[in-house]
């Protein structure tokens, strides 16, 4: 029976963001808990060690996770050769991982380092045996397993960390919730799976689906290299309090972008490649995205932006307001990382892999660069470097684009700017409006900001006709979503088996950022898909 495309991507999205609403119960509820039972230095020492051993699950995915799902075609032999590499590779970096331990607590000058990174080494092996069971679920369409798996796991992780947090065990609870939860993922991968892989098969064709992996492995080494190298100059530089106020403020960020871009762009990347041809409802749907996608974000990094204090003690406690000024500098680079997503989101779905690893190439070495001359100036300076950066790459990405598709650039522009001037009068109208109200009052502060920054919105959207326009196609939209039958003048039917294979990788999906930043996703927080199985910084 066939399915429209938009039939197809509603209903993903709708069980998509099912899960994620569960998960970012279960994430809340461990960030609030174990911040009040461990200290900044007991994140600090987990930012330290994943920060660099997190470049190994680049290399244990190579890519590959995401080649499997884009493949037009797939067959038994191929899944069971990406099986073994994935697997091969995952137990060789745990070798290693286990083998380099001792020089990671030397660089750090830290013993407690060594056996911390050789208890998460195991993490490697488990991912590896699960990246296919994910990517087969994933290429299926099988969403609803995969919320079973990510929350269920989730779930284990964060308890086990708490129980072993409550018996006094300090920075070894968040340990034992990564391996908790990266061990729970494969047995419920394993148990939901209706493939099983057999052995090699030595005459199958690799050579389409490891050209696919360099290119995206490529792309995402610069891309994890440059948001890592603030952790490990932190780390390395003013030790591991430094490093966990730091570590928190930023997984606090990059919370509510971690858990919209992964439904956005699961539901965008299939669309978008099946209209890649129909210039007109590329541009459509990609500047629809891009506005639901800045709207929600939009506000609420306005409101976190404008009620930090009051957040920072109601997620952390009061022990953490030293976070407080880290916070609001890394909000900036929160949102012109959530106005890039467009960006990436045209690269894959035109199949611009190539132009993507040229663009990293051109700016992830000129943010690295920023990030070492921003620490003279201490963690504030690292701060204010990344968001600079940040900001910056988000035009040139543009421009990038502008080179090299037919993407409407002029309208992902415009639709960027004016998202900053309307939520960023907004922070600003929030911030002012609770200054009366006392600091020990933060669930009352936030209440306040946050209806005030509403009636901003509300009285904006009154008096600037293109930001109302925005507020209502957001209302209507499901009119991106309507079943179009085939017929004369309108797109053909997409079945959900075509439909699965321009399915993005669930890892890239919940962000690239999982795979690129793994210090940000330390337990209590929710690791990435590649952490767990298969992204993220094993991590915010």
């Amino acid at each position: 029976m066939n399915t429209s495309l938009g039939e197809s991507a509603s209903r993903g999205a709708a069980v998509t963001v099912l899960g994620q609403v569960i998960r970012i119960v279960v994430q809340l509820g461990g960030i609030m808990i174990l911040a009040r039972l461990l200290t900044p230095t007991d994140y600090g020492l987990l930012a330290m060690v994943t920060a660099i051993i997190g470049v190994g699950e680049l290399i244990r995915d190579f890519g590959l996770s995401s080649a499997a799902i884009q493949a037009r075609t797939l067959s038994r032999g191929q899944k069971n050769n990406l099986f073994w590499i994935n697997a091969s590779m995952g137990a060789t970096l745990m070798l290693l991982t286990i083998s380099a331990s001792w020089l990671i607590a030397a660089f750090y000058g830290d013993d407690r380092l060594q056996p911390i990174a050789a208890a998460l080494s195991v993490t490697f092996l488990l991912n590896g045996l699960s990246t296919q069971f994910r990517a087969d679920m994933s290429r299926n369409l099988r969403f609803g397993r995969l919320v079973v798996v990510e929350t269920s796991a989730q779930a284990l992780g964060l308890a086990v960390g708490l129980a072993m947090a409550f018996a006094g065990t300090g920075y070894w609870a968040l340990v034992g919730q990564q391996i908790g939860q990266t061990v729970a993922a494969l047995g419920f991968l394993i148990a939901l799976a209706r493939w099983f892989p057999g052995g090699i098969s030595r005459g199958e064709p690799m050579r389409g689906l490891l050209g696919y992996g360099v290119n995206m492995f490529g792309t995402q080494l610069l891309t994890y290299t440059s948001r890592n190298v603030d952790s490990i100059v932190i780390g390395a530089r003013f030790g591991a309090a430094d490093l966990g106020l730091y570590n928190r403020a930023f997984q606090l960020m990059m919370l509510p972008l971690l858990q919209l871009n992964a439904p956005s762009t699961r539901v965008a990347l299939p669309v978008l490649s099946r209209l890649q041809d129909d210039k007109a409802r590329y541009a459509a749907f990609i500047t629809f995205g891009q506005t639901a996608l800045l709207s929600v974000i939009g506000a609420v990094l306005a409101l976190l932006g404008a009620q930090a204090e009051s957040v920072i003690r109601i997620m952390l406690g009061p022990q953490w307001l030293e976070a407080v000024p880290v916070f609001r500098i890394l909000l900036v680079a929160g949102f012109f990382q959530a106005a890039g997503y467009a960006s990436y989101w045209v690269f894959l779905s035109k199949g611009l892999m190539r132009q993507n690893l040229y663009y990293s190439l051109v700016t992830r070495p000129l943010m690295i660069v920023a990030i070492l001359v921003g620490s003279i100036w201490g963690m504030y300076g690292v701060a204010i470097a990344y968001s600079a950066s940040i900001a910056i790459m988000w035009p040139l990405s543009l421009l990038w684009v502008r080179r090299s598709s037919d993407a409407p650039v002029g309208a992902m522009f415009f639709n960027g700017a004016r998202a900053i001037i309307v939520f960023g009068l907004g922070c600003v109208v929030s911030g002012f409006s609770t200054i009366w109200i006392d600091p020990e009052l933060p669930f009352i502060r936030v209440i306040v900001g946050g209806l005030v920054l509403l009636a901003w919105l509300g009285l904006v959207a009154l008096v600037w006709p293109r930001f109302r326009r925005d507020m209502v196609e957001l209302a209507s939209a499901r009119r991106f979503f309507k079943r179009r039958r085939k017929a004369a003048g309108t797109a053909a039917v997409v079945t959900e088996p075509e439909l699965a294979e321009a399915l993005e990788d669930p890892a890239l999906s919940e962000g690239e950022e999982r795979l690129e930043r793994p210090h940000d996703l330390i337990p209590g927080d929710e690791p990435p898909a590649e952490w767990n199985d298969d992204e993220g910084k094993r991590r915010s």
